[in-house]
């Protein structure tokens, strides 16, 4: 029964998706284009000394630069083909998952928004643009961007949600 004296005044659960996907795919494209502009490939800028730098590379693999002596025709075949079945498995599981699950649909709308946007990056350029650049001394994590972060955080929601059957509602 609905309640008409207190409406559900939450988004609707595909609004909500494409909110969040798609402020994370314009945070990705912005933040990407101002290091196209504003940093040269392969330049570096010291935010916390020894630690972080914005760093503009382009990473034609995958994550750790899988794939990325191939050539780009299957380069781009394949990125293309999983990231068109990750945003499909995506929208599958966000249709199965209940309204009431919101860190959950939360984490799927994370991935779809850093898919899309590394997506944008293989049809536009070829590769992708990475800039966030973590590192002790010599050892550095290898630079990602924006979209990157919203996967990671994303599938770890997931996998929580897998491992312990329970995430905050």
């Amino acid at each position: 029964m609905i309640n008409k004296k207190y409406p559900d005044t939450r988004l609707n659960k595909y609004t909500k998706l494409a909110i969040i996907a798609g402020l994370i795919v314009i945070i990705d494209q912005i933040t990407k284009a101002a290091i196209l502009h504003f940093l040269p490939l392969h330049e570096s800028v010291p935010v916390i000394s020894g630690f972080f730098s914005l760093t503009h590379i382009h990473n034609q693999g995958g994550a750790f630069g899988f794939l990325a002596d191939q050539s780009s025709v299957v380069r781009g075949i394949v990125f293309l083909l999983i990231s068109g079945l990750a945003i499909c498995l995506i929208f599958y599981f966000y249709a199965k998952t209940p309204k009431t699950h919101h860190f959950l649909t939360t984490g799927f709308a994370f991935v779809l928004g850093g898919a899309t946007g590394n997506m944008i990056d293989r049809i536009r350029f070829g590769k992708v643009v990475d800039f966030l650049d973590f590192f002790i001394k010599e050892l550095h994590w290898p630079a990602f961007n924006v979209a990157d972060s919203a996967i990671t955080t994303g599938m770890t929601i997931f996998v929580i949600h897998l491992l312990f059957n329970k995430l905050p509602e």
